[in-house]
């Protein structure tokens, strides 16, 4: 239960006890100017606590947004202010130095809330101030204020605003035309039944689930079926986040779930395809394979470029500003998100050619769509980068750095890179990938050439390590790593000929990537890198490709497939069990994408 101290004269009429009320608050009034502080000790301390002016006039929804967001410790609009147990102290501080400025006399009810928030704001604590847009708040000064403000109110819809804030503000031309102008009135219908986005979440990830089970199956029903549930799960998908913006029902259990099963659902669906196919005789694997390796690798190019530029100074560039000026022409905005194929458009090529087609031919479009996809993104990123002055911050760097996944090799060998370090780390990390995928790729199984290229990956493998990662593609370092390791599995897996191997490299990928995964979304909440210890005990990047290098060198294919079955159960054990405990616990930060301000 939150608790909401109401201050100042109650106005006659006033609908403000009863909206605190429907929002969940137990609401208190202060008898006088003395009891707001008397009442403020009351509530326990694991409590949240609003202050609320009696005079407030505005929308339910506009309260909502100020007074019930979990993710923001002090959060205010005008007139009111709210504050969650872990700024309680600030609270108490504001309150004393008000007490403190009336010359020792009790804070005067009239206003408290809006000079809290101004001492809060002296103090240097960071008050939330969520964007309203239409939305009314306000506190008048008179009756003739007063009536104005009402009839503001009642000229904007509030459920309309809240339903439209529910979706997310950039969305590609798929979700935003076929997929939201209905899912929105779904995750109304869910939040009014008490179904939470976590609920919602997990039925996404079965109904996927269930349709790879469906792909699996290798016939033309099954692979109807399939498509069709995969476009539920999709709908789904969008519902859980609308229904955590719609009713603000944010959470870290909530983060890592809609972080983690998107990733999970799709590649679970490649594997049924390659399983539907092999009932059909024809194996695609290694295209299922190649298909989560590129996909996972644009997604690390997206975190490492936006890690190292989103508070970079000077970050303005040519090719920025031509971007800029397309996307003030309507219809390009469109094509360029369609390009790029996000989730929405990549969900239904692969469901409708599921469909209609053959696996081959769906995971063949698949790759042929990302490839694409991935060349435009990401040639457009160096572009920027090499045409831009930006100048990036430690704290990018230090990202970067987690993000290149450097194992104790890696680490042991970073006081013998300096001069290679000053080539440039993207180059050096270009040569030193290729160098052991096309080791791997140009000898035949149970060659040792493809160690030697391996123990020449690893020799340059810490120049990640050597130098903050600060040049114009140093941003580039994490992707190549991902790339070449991954890619190293899946060529020596394709040369071992031996049923399962492809599986087995599946699954490792799959753990790897997993991790990868982890790392980025822990960062991305200010949470740091997985524990060091953690990253040592799955041995890096450079010491995982070189293990499965060697274990090819050594083993015969059948021997081989064991060996990654049991490494990719190993990593997956130890990741999993550690991501379990971290996005479970309450120091867990809460990553969600922001709705679209009304």
């Amino acid at each position: 239960m939150s608790t909401a101290i109401l201050t100042g004269q109650p106005v006659p009429g006033s609908s403000i006890e009863g909206d605190l009320r429907s929002l969940g608050f137990d609401v208190r009034l202060a008898s006088d100017a003395g009891d707001t502080g008397t009442l403020l000790a009351a509530v326990p301390a694991d409590q949240r606590v609003a202050v609320v002016d009696a005079r407030f006039v505005g929308h339910v929804h506009a309260l909502r947004l100020g007074l019930t967001d979990p993710r923001f410790p002090v959060a205010a609009v005008p007139g009111a202010v709210s504050v969650q147990p872990a700024a309680r102290r600030a609270l108490i501080r504001a309150m004393a130095h008000e007490t403190s400025a009336a010359g020792g006399v009790a804070i005067a009810t009239e206003n408290v809330a809006d000079r809290i928030v101004t001492a809060l704001d002296a103090d240097g604590v960071d008050v939330h101030r969520p964007e309203l847009g239409t939305l009314v708040a306000a506190v008048p000064a008179d009756p003739q204020q007063r009536n104005e403000i009402r009839q503001a109110v009642s000229a904007v819809d509030d459920e309309a605003v809240r339903l439209r804030s529910a979706v997310k503000a950039r969305d590609g031309f798929f979700t935003t035309h076929f997929i939201s102008p209905y899912s929105r009135y779904i995750a109304r219908w869910c939040a009014r039944r008490g179904l939470t986005p976590n609920q919602v979440t997990t039925a996404s990830l079965l109904t996927a689930l269930i349709a790879a089970g469906c792909a699996a199956t290798g016939t033309r029903a099954g692979f109807v079926a399939a498509g069709l549930l995969l476009l539920f799960s999709f709908v789904l998908d969008c519902v859980d986040g609308q229904i955590a913006r719609y009713s603000l029902q944010y959470s870290t259990l909530g983060a890592w779930l809609d972080a983690t099963f998107d990733r999970a659902k799709e590649y679970a669906y490649y594997a049924g395809l390659a399983l539907g196919a092999a009932r059909g005789g024809d194996d695609v694997w290694a295209l299922a394979l190649g298909a989560m390796i590129l996909q996972t690798c644009r997604h690390v190019v997206d975190f490492s470029f936006n890690e190292a530029n989103h508070d970079a100074t000077a970050n303005t560039s040519p090719t920025a500003a031509l971007s800029d000026k397309l996307d003030s022409v309507g219809w390009t905005v469109w094509v360029r998100r369609m390009i790029v194929l996000p989730i929405g458009e990549r969900w239904a090529m692969i469901a409708v050619l599921t469909a209609l087609t053959t696996p081959r031919i769906t995971l063949y479009a698949l790759l042929i769509g990302c490839a694409f996809a991935a060349t435009y993104t990401t040639a457009g990123r160096v572009l920027r980068s090499l045409t831009r002055k930006a100048q990036r911050t430690d704290r990018a760097a230090k990202a970067l750095a987690d993000l290149t996944d450097s194992g104790p090799l890696a680490e042991l060998l970073t006081r013998f890179t300096r001069g290679v370090a000053s080539l440039g780390p993207a180059y050096v990390a270009f040569v030193a990938g290729a160098l052991v995928v096309l080791g791997a790729a140009l000898a035949p199984y149970g060659s040792w050439w493809p160690v030697l290229g391996a123990v020449i990956y690893v020799l340059l493998s810490p120049v990640a390590l050597a130098r903050p990662l600060k040049g114009p593609l140093d941003w580039l370092v994490p992707p190549i790593y991902r790339a070449a390791e991954y890619g190293t599995v899946l060529v020596l897996a394709a040369e071992a000929e031996v049923n399962g191997a492809l599986p087995a490299a599946f699954g490792l990928v799959a753990a790897v990537a997993y991790h990868h995964y982890d790392t980025v979304y822990r960062i991305r909440g200010n949470a740091g890198a997985p524990p060091h210890w953690l990253v040592r005990a799955i041995g890096g990047h450079e010491g995982r490709t070189l293990l499965v290098v060697v274990l090819a060198a050594l083993l015969t294919a059948a021997q081989f497939k064991v060996a990654l079955t049991a490494l990719a159960v190993a990593v997956a054990l130890l990741v999993l069990v550690e991501s379990i405990r971290f996005w479970v616990s309450s120091g867990a930060p809460a990553v969600h994408d922001e709705g679209e301000p009304a």
